[in-house]
């Protein structure tokens, strides 16, 4: 987890510090080096760019599975306010997430919500080169008033395909996960 309101160099600098302490040791001084630089410029833009959606919060696979980094990432966006409880709830997501296209409604830990699934294109404005499967979970913050919604956004680029089986099983990965989200009030 990346934190994006204090704390995001530090976490960047551990994730580093533990991926570069993973590679053989023959590797030269200066190559180590340039990874480590370049690692932590390519997080600190996509801690950049999550920060610029409202993100509070990247989480992202660090760990290899069987040798391979997973191309995947989540972020928990700070609460946005929607109309009252009781409204059609079409007129809820369409004010939450206007572009949504395939959505159902869910319950999470009691809250009402939706699951937002599509494909987000390239974007060359924002340095995105890649098509990315994006399932995005929005939930109502138990007894908020005004009513507020937390949204829970996943991406991958799979194997270069947003449609890809991969695809589909990380998807199911984060569906897993948003099964264990639970509520926790300070």
């Amino acid at each position: 987890m990346i934190p994006l309101r204090e704390g995001t160099n530090e976490a960047i600098k551990r994730i580093v510090d533990n991926s570069v302490d993973e590679l053989p040791d023959d590797i030269p001084r200066d190559d180590l080096t340039r990874a480590r630089m370049e690692l932590i410029k390519r997080l600190k833009r996509v801690a950049r760019q999550a920060r610029e959606t409202r993100a509070m919060d990247l989480h992202l696979p660090v760990e290899r599975v069987d040798g391979m980094a997973l191309p995947a990432s989540f972020i928990v966006s700070e609460p946005l306010t929607a109309p009252a409880v009781g409204l059609d709830s079409g007129l809820i997501l369409s004010s939450l997430r206007p572009d949504a296209s395939q959505s159902e409604e869910v319950t999470i830990d009691g809250a009402a919500g939706f699951r937002v699934d599509g494909v987000a294109q390239p974007d060359a404005d924002r340095d995105i080169e890649f098509a990315s499967r994006r399932v995005e979970y929005i939930l109502q913050i138990p007894n908020s008033a005004p009513p507020k919604w937390l949204t829970v956004s996943f991406s991958t680029i799979a194997d270069g395909r947003p449609d890809s089986e991969l695809s589909d099983i990380l998807a199911d990965l984060f569906d897993a996960v948003m099964t264990t989200f639970r509520w926790s009030h300070a």
